[in-house]
């Protein structure tokens, strides 16, 4: 039996189980009304809960029982006798036949099919012993004879959802597996990507420099001296991109808002500019909470090295039609090119890194800068019109 099938099985013969009990106990109770002998109605009760409760507690313990189908109908079909023979042929005697074949259905399928026939058999044989003793209308004869008919249409039922529920958790399973390959593989590349923008890089010049330290150390000892200093810093600069990057996972999911307070604070903590975060608690997609986190950091960190600047605003808003990031500062500025081949002629890799990250989440960077005054930068990515915004996240961080 396969592993969806055995779980649909557990699941629905428990729910056979419960619902038989219930039926059985109802027909029984109704009977304490109607005959002088109560104690065989009781004595049904009382089978009833405690097979009940010993055969659920067995599957809860087993649930691996319903793999072994033919053990488990022979000692329900026992009980059904055990209850025949307390109840002498009572409505509870067929609710719980019919509780019976439809456990068989469960665990057969339609190959319950001889079950339901000696079940059936078995139920005619009782009704007529009842008719042979007493002669009721027609019309209530009618109907009793159709009572060992219901195992077999309860069994046709229970393998009907049987299957159905058996088909929905092999579904559920594979769009749930598809789901984590493909995260995976969403992750993994861009992991990928990131380690590609920055150690790799950063690697490939330390190899090259130090291939080249060989032969200098014999021709030039003083250019190989200042190589190996490369080599180092190098090395240096590639542990910290890689610690960078470990860091900036912290805010692949989570808080956008908290994300950007707390990457803002650790700045200003470090370089000692205080920073205006005005962040506006909205629930993106983790993609765009990871670029956008990750724009933020490249450009805090242009500014701490190229921007001189002594106050820095960080905002997050919503739009209309998606969300705004902006980050200005009132640092030395520079001249801005038209396109982005001359910034990268011009060193400034990391403003091509964010344009890029930008296009990723399937928004647009926008860069306003001059000489003397200052650099704004603003990134806006349209979002689902069902993202959430949560409230409203304003304060001021100071250095240290």
């Amino acid at each position: 039996m396969a592993v969806g099938r055995e779980v649909a099985a557990a699941a629905l013969a428990r729910a056979v189980l419960i619902g038989r009990a219930v039926a059985t106990t109802i027909a029984a109770a109704a009977g304490l009304l109607l005959v002088h002998n109560r104690l065989p109605v009781i004595a049904v009760i009382a089978l009833v809960v405690v097979a009940t409760a010993a055969q659920l507690a067995a599957l809860g313990r087993w649930p691996g029982l319903v793999t072994h189908p033919i053990i488990a109908i022979a000692v329900d079909s026992a009980l059904v006798l055990a209850v025949l023979a307390v109840s002498h042929g009572s409505v509870a005697y067929f609710c719980y036949a019919a509780g019976a074949g439809a456990v068989a259905g469960v665990l057969l399928g339609l190959r319950a099919l001889p079950v339901w026939v000696i079940h059936a058999a078995l139920g005619f044989t009782v009704i007529a012993a009842l008719l042979r003793r007493t002669e009721p209308p027609v019309d209530i004869v009618a109907f009793v004879v159709a009572f060992p008919v219901a195992g077999a249409l309860a069994g046709v039922g229970a393998s009907m959802a049987t299957t159905v529920l058996t088909h929905q958790l092999e579904l559920s399973t594979h769009l749930v597996a598809s789901a984590q390959r493909s995260a995976v593989a969403s992750e993994r590349a861009r992991l990928a990507r990131e380690l590609h923008d920055s150690v790799t890089k950063t690697l490939r010049g330390v190899s090259l420099a130090a291939l080249a330290l060989p032969s200098l150390l014999r021709r030039q000892p003083a250019l190989a001296e200042h190589l190996a200093g490369t080599v180092v810093a190098g090395a240096t600069a590639a542990t910290q991109q890689a610690r960078e990057l470990l860091e900036g996972m912290r805010f692949d999911v989570g808080d956008l808002a908290a994300s950007i307070d707390e990457l803002c604070q650790a700045w200003s903590a470090s370089t000692g500019i205080p920073v205006r975060v005005a962040a506006a608690a909205v629930d993106p997609p983790d993609a765009v909470s990871y670029e956008l986190t990750r724009i933020l950091r490249e450009a805090l960190t242009n500014v701490a090295r190229h921007g001189r600047a002594r106050r820095v605003a960080v905002q997050l808003r919503r739009q209309p039609h998606g969300l705004l990031l902006e980050i200005s500062d009132d640092g030395v500025g520079f001249a801005v090119p038209a396109d982005l081949s001359g910034l990268q002629s011009a060193g400034h890799f990391g403003i091509v890194g964010m344009t890029e990250r930008a296009r990723t989440a399937g928004g647009v960077l926008r860069m306003a800068s001059a000489p003397g005054a200052g650099t704004r930068i603003t990134v806006e990515v349209p979002l689902d019109p069902q993202t959430r915004v949560r409230g409203h996240h304003r304060r001021s961080v100071g250095a240290g």
